[in-house]
């Protein structure tokens, strides 16, 4: 029986409705087709409205961000120059917190107070990226012999078209951005067509920190018309894409048109591999938080437990238990905890991946159906046990509040469950044996492994994934640098013998 505590969802009755505009070469501009009007997934009301954007904006957008590269000002302004504005917008964001969280909360069904930790994080990105700018830096070689000195450069890449998903509206696109502005690029960005709200009001910030005009350029619209664009056009040098592997494989296949450099961060389906040593009492917070943290709509969510046999049992019993207190419900409620749905057709999608392992076997130890809130759409987090390696549910990203349990009796099987499917972005591990936490470290393919706690993170730590969980890796100290050519200057001093005169 579902317990979950329920949050009603409040009106929305007194919200004024928002019209978002493009950012085209500085201008704010209207697009030529019907607007976008959002449903909020948690109230059923219409709560902004985007500017539809096409092929023709796309290619504007495109346009301004290569003149803004190569006539300057932005990629010839020194690094201190550069990091200025960069910190001046992350003092402007830290301003308007309650707009830009309100806005991801109506748009998403994204809990208030966990988006509010998000813009902080975001806060603390651009800080970062702000610092990495002013030491971006080359290399010399004066070890090439007396008539020759080599120099390596690091020089923008270019024009960067940026792609977002919504389930992260405003912390991805901070994972991207600043770091692009860093190097000196020039940028398009498209954030989704559900969730555009906030990174609109990211173009105004950016513009009262003193971004030039075309350095950032905003088109809001759909893949089709305005995605397939950005990642295709000859003029793009580079593509750095966050959302499903089906639409990445898509951007890589457009991408190769042109050779263009490419970053994606994909999808995931990580494993929490929990020894009978553990401290479990941590652990059954943390399974808990990882699998329904933002409603499981997460590239990151702990959405497969794979549990030592002798503790199946007692983990499961304890995860339903502590399942039932989780607050699901009104994401603009401050004690919310899981929010709603992104869309009818998503919640859809959970339920089928539900049916089927049941059908296949599965037991319910907890949830399993969608909630009746009277608005929107909710899911109740969900706890499958008795699930085997080869289902559906515990190979595929389901991307909804869902857990599958899976068993194992040698570490040599956990570590073989964990890398059994395609993706490889996360996994954690517990135990108090410092020696079986570095060997799960060690053997599992993911591009961050947790030890004894999950889906900790921090600007510094670099973060993507191994196999189809995508390419390349955004944050840490590297990050500047991905959004860069080196350039070998090769100098050459005093005469030089030419090869082909006699001796």
């Amino acid at each position: 029986m579902v317990m979950t505590i329920l949050v009603t969802p409040k009106t929305l009755a007194n919200h004024t409705i928002r019209d978002f505009r493009m950012l085209i070469g500085g201008q704010w501009l209207n697009g030529n087709a019907a607007p976008i009007e959002r449903i909020a997934p948690s109230h059923g009301t219409v709560v902004s409205r985007f500017a539809s954007g096409t092929r023709a904006n796309a290619e504007a957008a495109i346009r301004a961000a290569r003149k803004a590269f190569d006539t300057g000002p932005w990629p010839t302004m020194t690094a201190a120059e550069r990091s200025n504005v960069l910190l001046k917008a992350a003092d402007l964001i830290a301003a308007r917190t309650d707009e830009l969280a309100f806005l991801d909360a109506i748009e998403a069904g994204k809990p208030i107070s966990q988006v509010r930790g998000e813009i902080a994080g975001a806060v603390d990105i651009w800080r970062y990226a702000a610092a990495l700018a002013r030491d971006l830096h080359g290399e010399s070689y004066n070890t090439l012999g007396d008539g020759t000195l080599g120099v390596v450069l690091r020089e923008a890449v270019g024009v960067v078209s940026i792609i977002t998903p919504w389930n992260f509206p405003f912390l991805i696109v901070s994972q991207k951005l600043p770091f692009a502005l860093a190097a000196g690029c020039t940028t398009v960005v498209k954030p989704s067509e559900l969730t555009s709200g906030s990174t609109v009001l990211l173009g105004e910030i950016l513009l009262e920190a003193g971004l030039p005009a075309g350095a950032l350029n905003i088109v809001t619209g759909t893949g089709p018309e305005v995605g397939a664009v950005m990642t295709s056009h000859p003029e793009v040098d580079m593509v750095s894409f966050t959302g499903s592997t089906g639409v990445g494989r898509l951007t890589m296949s457009n991408a190769a048109q042109t050779l263009k450099k490419v970053s994606l961060e994909l999808g995931g389906k990580n494993p929490q591999i929990v020894f009978p040593d553990a401290d479990l009492d941590a652990f059954i917070d943390a399974a808990v938080f990882g699998a329904y943290f933002n409603a499981g709509e997460c590239c990151n969510a702990g959405s497969r437990l794979i549990l030592h046999k002798s503790i199946a049992d007692d983990v499961v019993a304890r995860v339903a238990e502590l399942a039932k207190k989780v607050k699901v419900g009104d994401p603009l409620d401050p004690e919310t905890q899981v929010g709603a749905i992104i869309t009818p057709q998503h919640l859809d999608k959970i339920a089928s991946y539900v049916s089927g392992a049941r059908a296949g076997g599965a037991e319910i130890a907890h949830g399993g159906d969608a909630l009746d809130l009277g608005m929107g759409q909710f899911m109740a987090p969900t706890i499958l046990s008795g699930v085997r390696p080869d289902m559906a549910v515990a190979r595929e990203e389901v991307f909804g509040p869902v857990l599958s349990v899976l068993t194992f009796e040698t570490v040599a099987e956990a570590i073989e469950i964990a890398n059994s499917i395609d993706y490889g972005l996360s996994a954690g591990v517990w135990s108090r044996d410092f020696d079986t936490c570095l060997t799960i470290g060690r053997k599992v393919r993911a591009g961050t492994v947790w030890m004894n706690t999950f889906m900790d993170g921090a600007s510094e730590l670099p973060f993507g994934g191994y196999k189809q969980s995508g390419l390349g890796r955004e944050l840490g100290r590297h990050a500047v640098e991905d959004y860069t050519e080196t350039k070998t200057l090769n100098m050459h001093i005093g005469n030089r013998t030419n090869w082909w005169m006699p001796r």
